[in-house]
């Protein structure tokens, strides 16, 4: 029940991310929420509680910033 609470807050975190960042970007919905039940998951297997949730919306910051960033450097070479 752990984990599956995890995905829940997780998908929860990617689509408040999602809304929060205005302007056009080339992530979609799914992959931005992908990215947020990812990382949680990372954060529920490395600790627990509330220190797992900012763990994981860490990990999410971090993931979302480098997949934008990849997905841009693509754009801009085709």
């Amino acid at each position: 029940m752990h984990f599956i609470w995890f995905i829940i807050v997780g998908a929860i975190v990617g689509a408040l991310g999602r809304l929060l960042h205005p302007g056009r970007d080339p992530m979609g919905w799914l992959l931005t929420i992908a990215i947020a039940v990812i990382s949680m998951l990372i954060a529920a297997i490395i600790s627990g509680g509330w220190l797992a949730f900012v763990i994981g919306v860490i990990i999410a910051v971090i993931l979302v910033a480098l997949v934008s960033r990849l997905q841009g450097r693509r754009g801009a070479l085709a």
